[in-house]
């Protein structure tokens, strides 16, 4: 008899986190869901086909996502796949230092912490797969929202890192940065500025692809991998060109 794969998926009440759970659940795993909103995880725990423990959390709170993660560890005895998913997005036209901080300890300190418990399970059990999603923002600063850009960009070199660090010691440990282009969720369904937008469901059947292979990075949807070779090689005059044009549209200033 196989025992059933388990993962721990964050930020999955919503969005690409909650289309992903629908795909590992038919794909065998039992899952453990972390979330703010328990009323959405209980929702989808009872769609899915395998069982899934539910554990609350806040990831504005690094040491308190800690806990968390580490209580629903040992809830579930092992695992075998941890997806961080939760981050956040506000895009501070004020430069509000309030909600920049929020998106440092959601998408940096706290996705480092959970990183470094889930390494800490699969060194000691000899395996395991650490999947981080950060995005295609990463690629090259953005006016438009300088720290969520930054700080995906400190996940591609981080997921890098860690890979190695990990690998040397124990080959069997796979893991994967997943780098999303527009996804249709609640966190770009205000931007003025969008195109290719993949369903939340078409993006979580090529990340579990890209889990099931093991791979090391993937862009969701694959086109996006185009994309990223062009906000990388072009020409800064020419880059810095293009906000300028699409800031003054969108407020009316000029502020070349």
């Amino acid at each position: 008899m196989t025992s059933t794969k388990k993962a721990i998926i964050t930020g999955a009440s919503s969005g690409i986190g909650r289309a992903l759970a629908v795909v590992l659940s038919n794909d065998g795993y039992a899952l453990g869901l972390m979330a703010r909103r328990v009323h959405l995880l209980e929702a989808l725990r009872s769609e899915l086909r395998q069982p899934a423990w539910i554990m609350p959390s806040d990831f504005e709170n690094p040491d308190q996502a800690r806990q968390d993660f580490r209580q629903l560890c040992a809830q579930m005895g092992t695992v075998d796949l941890v997806v961080l998913n939760a981050g956040a997005n506000h895009r501070s036209a004020d430069l509000s230092w309030e909600h920049d901080q929020k998106m440092l300890q959601v998408n940096v300190a706290s996705f480092v912490a959970l990183a470094h418990e889930a390494m800490r399970i699969f060194l000691k059990q000899g395996a395991g797969h650490l999947t981080g999603i950060s995005s295609i923002a990463g690629v090259r600063g953005s006016g438009h929202v300088p720290v969520y850009g930054a700080t995906k960009a400190f996940l591609f070199s981080y997921l890098d890192g860690l890979r190695q660090r990990v690998q040397a010691e124990c080959p069997q440990i796979s893991v994967t940065d997943v780098r999303p282009g527009f996804v249709d969720t609640q966190m770009i369904r205000a931007a003025a500025f969008k195109f290719w937008v993949a369903s939340p469901q078409k993006a979580a059947v090529q990340i579990a692809a890209a889990i099931r292979k093991k791979k090391k990075r993937v862009y969701v949807t694959r086109r996006w991998v185009v994309a990223a070779f062009f906000f990388r090689y072009l020409p800064d005059w020419l880059y810095d060109r293009c906000y300028r044009i699409i800031f003054k549209k969108k407020t009316g200033v000029d502020r070349a």
